[in-house]
């Protein structure tokens, strides 16, 4: 036993080496995948089963598992994925000679249309932050670059500004997998930028966070929670009533791409989306929101008063 302990743990180091240094996987992506994975070794060390001799059969036990204990579908569909990855691997490295995973299934989705904000409700966003505070025009302006630039809020904390381009107004965004992209800035971001780094210029920066954008009041480049959190609360200042993250920042950016006639490819390389088919359901949402225009305001769907004299 202690030995298939000592083989898992040997293979898992190499599962790992496999995701960081051939699939290019940030340090936050690998850690989500081996989370995912450890639930997998979790329920086949209560099977008493060693992950070399996974059968199809066990694999869809453990997806019903996932189910019994009540996570969420698209939850389990993650989780499934990283587990294809993990014998995708095993297969290619020659620890298996074949892939159980084949003919695993995922639960079917509804389909899932984000909440996305108009340009209006972005400004009542920023409008609503007291810019007397310390942290007032760092979150202004941390607002705009989300929406202007439709960043992911882990490109955000790790904006350098070596990668910034203010003359030619574009920023280098290192994305999934350490892809490249260039992401042009408006002028209202370039705007609220330069009175942010007014204030930073003032701070005692730590040593090693000089290059950092975005910063705390301790000189320290901020993290994912506290801009969630910092977005929230702002949320909730603005009166929106709308349950909005980081990402309904992005979301509302391409939205507003696709609804002022961008191309589907054009935002999908402003994303650094890998496929298309990620940027499609943006098309889902703006015809959601052609639907509703529609109904409001086509000549058939509008109900005219009754002038009871010409019955």
């Amino acid at each position: 036993m202690e030995t298939g302990k000592k083989t898992q743990a040997n293979i898992l180091r190499a599962y790992q080496r496999y995701l960081k240094l051939q699939r290019s996987y940030s340090a936050n992506t690998l850690d989500a995948y081996v989370r995912d994975l450890q639930k997998l070794l979790d329920y086949l060390e209560g099977e008493d089963k060693h992950l070399l001799d996974v059968q199809l059969e066990d694999l869809q036990h453990f997806a019903a598992s996932l189910h019994d204990i009540g996570i969420h579908a698209r939850s389990q569909c993650r989780i499934l994925s990283g587990v294809r990855s993990f014998y995708r691997f095993l297969q290619l490295d020659g620890y298996r000679d074949d892939d159980p995973t084949e003919l695993l299934e995922s639960p079917v989705l509804g389909e899932h249309l984000p909440e996305v904000l108009t340009t209006e409700e972005v400004d009542a966003l920023e409008a609503s932050i007291d810019v007397s505070k310390w942290e007032g025009q760092r979150n202004r302006a941390i607002i705009e670059m989300l929406f202007s630039c439709g960043l992911r809020v882990s490109e955000l904390v790790n904006l350098k500004l070596s990668n910034l381009y203010q003359q030619e107004r574009f920023v280098r965004i290192f994305g999934k997998g350490a892809k490249e992209r260039l992401v042009p800035i408006s002028p209202k971001a370039l705007k609220e930028l330069e009175l942010w780094f007014y204030d930073r210029r003032l701070m005692n920066i730590k040593p090693g966070e000089e290059d950092y954008v975005f910063l705390n009041r301790r000189g320290v480049h901020l993290t994912r929670t506290m801009i969630l959190i910092m977005i929230k609360r702002q949320a909730v200042e603005a009166g929106i009533q709308k349950t909005i993250s980081p990402h309904t920042l992005r979301h509302s950016f391409a939205t507003a791409l696709l609804e002022g006639g961008a191309d589907l490819r054009a935002i999908q390389a402003m994303l650094g989306h890998e496929t298309i088919g990620t940027t499609e359901i943006y098309t889902h949402i703006d015809m959601t929101t052609l639907r509703q225009q529609i109904l409001e305001h086509h000549p058939r769907n509008i109900r005219k008063p009754i002038n009871n004299e010409e019955l």
